[in-house]
């Protein structure tokens, strides 16, 4: 899916350069640089996919997962780049107009950029949620900026186009530019987004809230095997989540018991939230102190009387 996002940005390209330097606009002059940067971020992507499915070895001996999250980023960095780019010339030719012809050529090379990258946008995103991939997600959000600014320079266009129709005395013109404009702040709001995002990740920000309460639940619902857990904590790298935690189990299991059990949970994690990889530290469960007592499994009742203990 990135191979075909790199080919149907390297036709859009020149299609809107064409398209763009024949009618004067640049707004589609505008567009065109932005493919250009969807193309490369494109490449970017498919090579950062390819290497992170590498298996580990003896120098990443994680894997190559957080190649993801740095392609994210350098793809953000390229959107604001074609934003701030994009800004530039659009107020410069907002202050120095030129004419617009053949207007209709570039409200169809825009429909057309439109619908091909919501094709190829709709297939990135059901590939990238399905394999956790953030560079394919970027790439995804990286042509959805580019349909929502195709959408907002061919409604300038057919309104100057429109009005040359209705009213040809009076020259509207600059609504080229200020679609310029509109479709500059558009991507960098996308890109200063898809920035903070990639940098969370890199920085090993957590899983989201409803995933860790998502783990959480699984583990208490294992009662009374496991009578209390604390010291969670979770990341992702790439496609892949890493989760650690102290599990408080009855002292007198035995080592096999709590080998059944570690496998038994990660089975249970992984079926809800695949490619996880999950680290335990048992303790035995001997009194409720600190945070331990927050996610403590047994009721009062339970830990005043400890009937658990006579199991």
């Amino acid at each position: 899916m990135a191979l075909l996002s790199v080919c149907s940005n390297t036709f859009l390209v020149i299609g809107k350069f064409t398209i763009g330097s024949i009618v004067g606009s640049v707004s589609i002059i505008s567009e065109a640089i932005h493919s250009c940067m969807d193309m490369v971020a494109s490449g970017i992507a498919l090579f950062a996919v390819r290497t992170a499915e590498l298996p580990p070895d003896e120098e990443h001996p994680y894997g190559h997962g957080r190649i993801e999250n740095v392609s994210s980023m350098i793809e953000s960095l390229l959107i604001l780049l074609a934003g701030a780019w994009i800004l530039y010339e659009s107020i410069h030719k907002l202050f120095h107009p030129e004419p617009i012809q053949q207007i209709w050529l570039g409200v169809g090379i825009m429909l057309v950029s439109s619908l091909v990258n919501l094709f190829v946008a709709r297939g990135l995103f059901k590939i990238g949620r399905k394999m956790n991939s953030a560079a394919l997600l970027g790439d995804a959000w990286h042509l959805m900026t580019d349909i929502w600014t195709s959408a907002g320079v061919m409604a300038g266009l057919f309104c100057i186009w429109l009005g040359g129709l209705l009213m040809p005395n009076i020259q509207l013109t600059f609504l080229d530019p200020v679609a310029g404009i509109v479709v500059a702040l558009m991507i960098i709001r996308t890109g200063v987004n898809l920035l903070v995002e990639s940098a969370n990740q890199l920085m090993d920000e957590h899983l989201p809230p409803e995933e860790e309460e998502l783990i959480k639940n699984h583990l208490l619902e294992l009662k009374p095997k496991i009578r209390g857990y604390h010291k969670m904590k979770s990341r992702r790298v790439g496609n892949k989540r890493y989760i650690e935690f102290h599990l408080k189990v009855d002292g007198n299991m035995s080592v096999t018991e709590v080998h059944n059990l570690s496998h038994h949970i990660q089975e249970v994690i992984e079926e809800h939230l695949p490619n996880c990889s999950v680290s335990i530290h048992f303790e035995p469960c001997e009194e409720c102190i600190g945070e331990c007592k927050k996610h403590c499994a047994l009721t009062p009742e339970e830990r005043v009387q400890g009937m658990f203990w006579k199991l």
